[in-house]
């Protein structure tokens, strides 16, 4: 399934001049997804597209794709995931927290990192037990293969733990809803990236994201890591050399490509 969404045509009006540096390589690039990272690959897609005339970059992104499997296979030339994996390169291109939802009426002050795994594991089941209100945990996970997924389930050590009675619901603004719509006796919980719960609750969505560790989730606490949840938005690729995959890459890294990135995502400090 491809997906071409709009972009930011002012900014990258803005920044063309600095792109003739990377004007020199040509041919196809296959760049594939099922994180929330869509908007912004499509948008350095464009931008280095600008960039190298001859150069075209095709994203392909399906909530069930295997992004990872698709790059050893050949079907595509670049992952786009949150771990890495020993048998491709990997760079990373910004960081982002994962945001732990509930509703603004759930007056649970905080967690810390191990109740979350117990939360999410099945082994809390009511808010009263963290000090919330009396209503059950609704568990809300996200599909199989998808980057946010794998990335909690490894910060928390609970792979293949989560319940097969959560609800699993791959896209963002369905999550948002869904915490914003159970009503007691449930009280819902859901894990998203960080960029897109502090964009809802900023907006005014009935939602908050909770403390951890007694951390807020917030951008600078996630770029100096004492926010405990945090995922890479990794570019992964085959080791053997490929001017355009190298190009795109250091383009992502590039102050340009940064200041794209961190449209969205916090992108990486530079000393």
């Amino acid at each position: 399934m491809r997906v071409l969404l709009p972009f930011g045509i002012g900014i990258l009006l803005q920044l063309a001049g600095p792109f003739s540096s990377w004007a020199e390589v040509s041919g196809n690039l296959v760049v594939v997804g099922n994180g929330p990272e869509q908007v912004t690959i499509e948008t350095l897609a464009r931008a280095f597209e600008k960039a190298n005339p001859r150069a075209y970059i095709d994203v392909v992104w399906d909530d069930h794709s295997k992004a990872v499997e698709m790059v050893k296979a050949g079907e595509a030339q670049v992952a786009v995931t949150g771990a890495e994996d020993g048998g491709l390169a990997a760079a990373q291109i910004a960081w982002d927290g994962i945001g732990i939802l509930v509703h603004l009426s759930n007056f649970t002050k905080e967690v810390t990192k191990q109740q979350v795994a117990d939360i999410f594991s099945g082994k809390v089941k009511e808010w009263s037990e963290l000090g919330g209100p009396e209503t059950k945990i609704l568990l809300i996970d996200r599909p199989r293969n998808q980057n946010v997924r794998d990335a909690f389930e490894s910060e928390l050590g609970i792979a293949g733990k989560i319940p097969d009675t959560a609800k699993v619901i791959g896209r963002d603004d369905k999550v948002v809803k869904t915490v914003v719509g159970t009503l007691p006796p449930l009280s819902a919980v859901a894990y998203i990236s960080l960029s897109q719960g502090l964009s809802v609750v900023s907006g005014g969505v009935a939602v908050r994201l909770l403390p951890i560790d007694r951390v807020e989730p917030e951008v600078p606490t996630v770029k100096d890591g004492r926010y405990p949840l945090r995922r890479p938005v990794l570019l992964l690729f085959k080791k053997e050399p490929n001017p355009l995959v190298d190009a795109f890459v250091q383009f992502a890294l590039s102050p340009p490509g940064q200041q794209i990135v961190g449209e969205t995502y916090i992108p990486l400090s530079r000393k």
